[in-house]
């Protein structure tokens, strides 16, 4: 069957992983930020598997009402250790293939928009603004994707719930720099990956939660209060 590559991001472009930490405030965040990419190295699914990850239109869910795409995970006591000890994840793809997510409270710092786009070897004549930079996850954390409000559209977007959508960084950022960009925005540098049937083993032994996704958790709400405020939604069956 010919892959439908219409739903993929297509345009992933990565950044040396010092570019990432080398500009946070102090020495401990620069430290933490340089272990968790090294530690990214032992992590089993590469980034070449990124667009195998994203489905096609047809993919089935894993297992019909169970798949979590859409959802954010929410860490509990079981997870221990960085990245992912009180991480809140928007889980943007879930189905047989395995998963795929974005950390969306471990920021990093704040750069210029144009720094960034020049790393990644982008068009930054024109750009401005700042963008706050999170660690995405421990999958290939030189490659940067970008969270949005789903009312911006190209072709490397991804849309995950009809309010919140997954792009490939270069474009977006350009025009987000160049104020043509959507409403609200997380840049981000790498991604949480799992194998096939991994997410379901981890949600069935409870190192997860699932709460539904809220635009106001993604995007607006202080990031230091993020695992507490999704906790608190968390209704157990």
């Amino acid at each position: 069957m010919e892959h439908d590559h219409s739903r993929e991001i297509f345009i992933v472009r990565r950044v040396r992983p010092a570019f990432v930490c080398s500009r946070l405030p102090h020495d401990a965040a620069r430290w933490t930020c340089l272990r968790w990419l090294t530690a990214a190295a032992a992590v089993i699914l590469s980034a070449g598997a990124l667009h195998a990850a994203l489905p096609s239109p047809t993919s089935p869910n894993v297992s019909g009402a169970t798949s979590v795409a859409g959802r954010l995970l929410i860490a509990t006591a079981a997870m221990t250790g960085p990245p992912f000890a009180h991480a809140v994840i928007l889980v943007a793809q879930h189905d047989q293939n395995g998963a795929l997510g974005i950390i969306i409270n471990q920021p990093l710092g704040e750069r210029p928009i144009a720094t960034v786009l020049q790393a990644l070897g982008g068009d930054a004549v024109g750009v401005s603004g700042d963008a706050r930079l999170f660690l995405g996850g421990p999958v290939d954390p030189a490659v940067v994707f970008v969270l949005h409000s789903a009312e911006y559209h190209d072709n490397n977007t991804l849309d995950i719930d009809g309010r919140v959508a997954l792009s490939g960084g270069v474009h977006i950022l350009r025009d987000i720099g160049l104020g043509k960009g959507p409403r609200q925005s997380l840049v981000a540098f790498g991604y949480a990956g799992w194998a096939p049937a991994q997410l379901d083993d981890e949600l069935r032994e409870g190192v997860w939660d699932t709460v539904a996704e809220d635009p106001k958790l993604v995007f607006d709400d202080d990031r230091a209060k993020v695992w507490s405020d999704a906790m608190a939604r968390y209704k157990p069956n």
